[in-house]
Order: structure tokens, then C-alpha cells, then sequence
């Protein structure tokens, strides 16, 4: 049996913690390791529980093997062994988030059967578009804001909860981002909840954070009724004229996969991934 905080996966190489194990009062864990091959240090990475979901969700954070070291099989022998610390915690999932840059690591990630949950995109902003005649906006009205948060907190429950996260967890963590992201409703600062009209109906509306240079769009969503006619577009250019007008200069958003009509709307219109973040279910 390899000795308590260490774990040998091949003859050679081992993580070898460089810090004490750090514990929270609600159950976290976290401790940063060492790669090494024969004592020799040729990396680095944390392995945590994720806060979002409780200790039996873990995380792999910031993995990195030295230059020199690369394309031996060390980030995988570190990951199956960051994976076998977190059984030993008794985490029954794993995440990790990985640079879309990172292709070398996109692959190996796929390759110890990680699978994407959602990825996050970016788009530089210029000139703000403009939106289709017969299409305007106006705020979200106080006496709208219970409805629309409800059947937004339903959505994203059910997206987390169908990406193996249980239902009770995903609801949770719905109920904590809301009560910080908008804790007054739809007078929050900082917040632009719109609705957008075409040709006199409510067809779609808008939540859009500003945070300083760059906005970040919580979530659009088209009525059914009006779907498949481009107002999911037009949406995504009020997004654009909000931060604008706001002084951002960039725009992000998080997209889940499987996603598909919102993905290409979203590559369509010149954003592209920063960061995939993808779990793997710990047998």
C-alpha cells in the first residue's frame, strides 16, 4: 500500500503533496501535489472537492508538467492518480477545466473518458449591431420578475441535472448563484434584464451582467411560440449594444454541450471558446 498522501500509479512516477491537506467545516478538501518522476519534480496540480456540489464531487485544478517532460505519459499517470486520491475521499465524480488552447490536454482529457459538461466563449466587441425593424426593447418590469425567474431556474436545473449533476444538488446551486447574481430582483445593479418585442409581442428576453470591460450574458431565452424566426439573434445583439453602451469592450457567455442550434448561433456571430469544461463519473 503506498504510504498516507501519496500515491504511486507506475514504477516511476508519484504526486507527492507539498502542502498539508486543507479541510472546510462543511466537508471540503483540497491539497496541492508534486509530479515526480524518481523524486525528480516535472509538475505540479491541486486536487480538491468542488464547493459548488459537497465533498463528493472532486475537482483537478491547474495540472502542468514541465516542458521537457511532456508527451511521456506524465499528465495522464497524474490525472488516473489525482483520480484514485478522490475515491479515496470518497468523491464519486471529477471535473476539470481545460483551456481551449490546450488541445494536447483536450485530447488526453477525452482519453481518460472525460466528457464536456458546457464550454465558455468570447467575443471582442466593435460596433454596436443593429437590431431587425420591428424589433425594440424595454426593461423587465418589476411585477414579470417571479415568473421569468422561475421558469429560468426550472431550465437550469434541468440542464445541470441532465449533465450528472442530481436534481436536489443542481437546484441548490440554482438557488445560491440567483440569491448572489440578483439579490434585488430586477432592480439589481449592475444587472440589464430586457425584454425583447417584435411587431408588438414579447418574444424573448434578456439577463446580462456588466462587470467592468466585459459583459457577461447570463441567459437568453426566445418564448416557443416564437422560435426558429431569429429573435435569438436579435437578442444576442442587444446583448452586444448593452455592454457597449455600458463601455465593455468584450462579451462572454457559457454554453452547455449538446446545445447545438445555441453553439452554432453563438459561432456565428464571431464568439469563440476560452475554456471546456468537462467531468468524468469515478466507478
Amino acid at each position: 500500500m503506498p504510504p498516507p498522501g501519496r500515491y504511486n500509479t507506475s514504477v516511476t512516477t508519484t504526486l507527492r503533496p507539498t502542502a498539508p491537506e486543507l479541510r472546510t467545516e462543511d466537508g471540503g478538501r483540497s491539497r496541492p501535489y508534486e509530479v515526480c518522476v524518481n523524486s525528480r519534480p516535472v509538475g505540479s496540480l491541486t486536487i480538491a472537492t468542488d464547493p459548488r456540489f459537497g465533498p463528493r464531487f472532486g475537482r483537478i485544478a491547474g495540472l502542468v508538467v514541465d516542458e521537457r517532460d511532456r508527451h511521456r505519459g506524465r499528465g495522464t499517470v497524474a490525472a488516473l492518480a489525482a483520480e484514485e486520491v478522490l475515491r479515496g475521499w470518497g468523491c464519486t465524480q471529477v471535473s476539470v477545466d481545460v483551456p481551449a488552447v490546450a488541445t494536447t490536454a483536450l485530447g488526453l482529457a477525452g482519453a481518460l473518458g472525460y466528457v464536456e459538461r458546457s464550454r465558455s466563449l468570447n467575443k471582442p466587441l466593435a460596433a454596436p449591431p443593429a437590431l431587425p425593424p420591428g424589433s425594440t426593447a424595454r426593461p423587465l418590469a418589476e411585477e414579470e420578475f417571479a415568473a421569468w425567474h422561475a421558469a429560468g431556474r426550472a431550465q437550469y436545473v434541468a440542464e445541470w441535472a441532465g449533465r450528472g449533476v442530481p436534481a436536489e444538488l443542481a437546484a441548490a446551486k440554482a438557488d445560491r448563484d440567483r440569491a448572489r447574481l440578483l439579490p434585488h430582483g430586477a432592480g439589481t445593479p449592475g444587472v440589464v434584464l430586457r425584454v425583447l418585442r417584435h411587431e408588438g409581442a414579447d418574444v424573448g428576453t434578456l439577463w446580462l451582467a456588466l462587470r467592468e470591460e466585459e459583459a457577461y450574458v447570463f441567459e437568453v431565452r426566445v418564448a416557443a411560440a416564437h422560435r426558429g424566426r431569429g429573435h435569438g439573434r436579435t437578442l444576442m445583439h442587444l446583448a452586444e449594444r448593452e455592454a457597449l453602451a455600458a463601455g465593455g469592450r468584450a462579451i462572454a457567455l457559457s454554453v452547455f454541450a449538446g446545445n447545438t442550434p445555441a453553439l452554432r448561433l453563438y459561432e456565428s456571430l464571431g464568439y469563440r471558446a476560452t475554456e471546456f469544461h468537462l467531468y468524468k463519473i469515478l466507478h
